[in-house]
């Protein structure tokens, strides 16, 4: 995998050594010309729900919830898996290389490092293969994968391949679109060489509630506004592009379930609405059912169904920005501390209509 000018990785074939048995194009789901058959017959042989199940949750134990990104159903899921010993393969943020890379964790403590949104695209490493090992090591044991669409196709297609599927419960994340690594990268050396060594990061503090959400780093005594970056990703100026075509944004998915934000809640069901946030979990197997009957025990949650939980990227993929092309050319032409002011940074006008409306 070799990076583009962009910073996505991409696979780069030696044609030397390619013998063509095509095991690739067996694993990369986004490639398959026949998804929505392919994922129908999946639901009618591996025990899929006719209709998926839809849930908002929020767990019980009000730290862990402040800790979360919403409502903490990554943290119930994981900790059944986790208490019965088994593992759960996840991504998590590295502070020396500045990647979100995923790990296979068996460990509370590990796992709860890994809360919390990175807007960063996930690198995987060798996780895959890891993951074939230590189920081969554990025959008794199985694993929890949680990554967003594509990373959660591909994952399950490779189990898939080598007769593991039974072993393993696939999460995937409603997912915006994948940022540049390269661009977030050169941002967040750039706050280090300004502010020094950065030792926390959390693009979603929810001090000030779950739905006004702040971008924050932890240098020393001090903090650091990272609210510009993120101004940077809501545009989607630096989102890969085949996350414009994603054909994984849809509420009926081949995975066992599916987490993320309950966006309007709010309006949907205000009665259930909390300042710390709520997740939605839809649940598409009965794989994914029985999970989330012995996570419930953990949780505050409440039925819900497909009109009130519908958010963009549960009908279709986020679209390209028109100002895509020209971020990058700004980009490459006057580098990262421009872009960033010119892209990130709230106007004027903007951040009087944001005052007026709170006086209002």
């Amino acid at each position: 995998m070799k990076p583009d000018d962009e910073g996505f990785l991409y696979p780069s074939i030696d044609q030397e050594k390619c013998v063509c048995c095509c095991k690739c194009l067996t694993v990369c789901d986004y490639k398959k010309e026949k998804l929505k058959t392919e994922e129908a017959e999946d639901v009618e042989k591996n025990g899929y729900l006719p209709q998926p199940l839809i849930y908002g949750a929020r767990l019980k134990d009000r730290t862990a919830l402040m800790e979360s990104s919403s409502g903490g159903a990554f943290t119930a899921l994981s900790d059944i898996f986790l208490s019965d010993g088994n593992g759960i393969v996840c991504s998590s943020y590295n502070y020396d290389s500045h990647k979100q890379q995923f790990h296979l964790i068996t460990d509370k403590r590990d796992r709860d490092n890994a809360r919390g949104s990175k807007y960063v695209q996930s690198d995987p490493g060798n996780v895959f293969t890891e993951g074939e090992q230590w189920l081969k090591s554990n025959p008794n044991k199985k694993l929890l994968f949680f990554g967003v669409g594509c990373q959660a196709a591909g994952f399950k297609s490779f189990m898939a391949a080598k007769g593991l599927s039974d072993r393993v419960v696939i999460v995937d994340i409603i997912c915006h679109g994948s940022p540049s690594p390269e661009i977030w990268r050169k941002y967040i050396k750039n706050v280090e060489e300004k502010n020094g060594k950065i030792e926390y990061i959390n693009l979603r503090d929810k001090r000030k509630g779950w739905n006004r959400s702040i971008a924050v780093a932890k240098i020393g005594s001090k903090e650091v506004s990272l609210q510009d970056y993120r101004r940077l990703y809501s545009a989607r100026l630096n989102y890969r592009l085949s996350c414009n075509e994603c054909p994984y944004t849809k509420i009926d998915r081949s995975t066992d379930i599916t987490i993320g934000d309950f966006w309007g809640i709010e309006k949907t069901h205000p009665e259930q609405f909390d300042e710390l946030g709520t997740s939605l979990i839809i649940i598409h197997s009965e794989k994914g059912g029985k999970l989330f009957d012995r996570a419930r025990t953990s949780l505050d949650y409440f039925e819900s169904d497909s009109k009130k939980c519908l958010q963009p990227n549960l009908e279709r993929p986020s679209a390209v920005s028109s100002a895509r092309e020209k971020f990058w050319k700004d980009y490459r032409t006057h580098g990262i501390d421009y872009v960033i002011e010119k892209y990130g940074k709230k106007s004027l006008i903007s951040r009087a209509k944001k005052i007026l409306k709170r006086i209002f």
